[in-house]
């Protein structure tokens, strides 16, 4: 079982921003900006990808409402959702990190790095 699953099932605490029958949003507990919150829909997906495009439309309603109650829609923020290995996902549950409170920066994004030491981080990975 999953860190969110836990989360979900409250076994594993959260500082809860905004929860309904299908989605959760909590604070991250290492957070990379000044309001940073992870948005996860109840019902499992493994990333972006197995994600029913029926249901991104409730999770881009709920996204929304999370960026409101923030008060990011007026300043605004970044929205990323990480897929796979080369994509940066850590957690094998779809989820979007919600950032905001300040003036984002887009640093280089990509690790030089060998085609080995990729394959060996993928297999550590998932």
């Amino acid at each position: 079982m999953s860190v969110f699953e836990k989360i979900i099932k409250g076994e594993i605490p959260c500082n809860k921003v905004l929860e309904n029958d299908d989605f959760l949003a909590f604070h991250d507990i290492a957070p990379k900006a000044p309001v940073h919150v992870l948005a996860i829909p109840k019902k499992f997906a493994k990333d972006f990808q197995e994600l029913n495009p029926q249901e991104m439309v409730g999770l881009t309603n709920f996204i929304q409402e999370v960026a409101r109650l923030l008060g990011l829609d007026k300043s605004g923020y970044r929205i990323i959702s990480n897929v796979g290995i080369d994509g940066g996902q850590e957690i094998p549950y779809l989820h979007f990190h919600i950032l905001g409170g300040a003036k984002l920066r887009w640093d280089n994004l990509a690790q030089n790095i060998s085609e080995k030491e990729r394959l060996e981080e993928a297999k550590k990975g998932m």
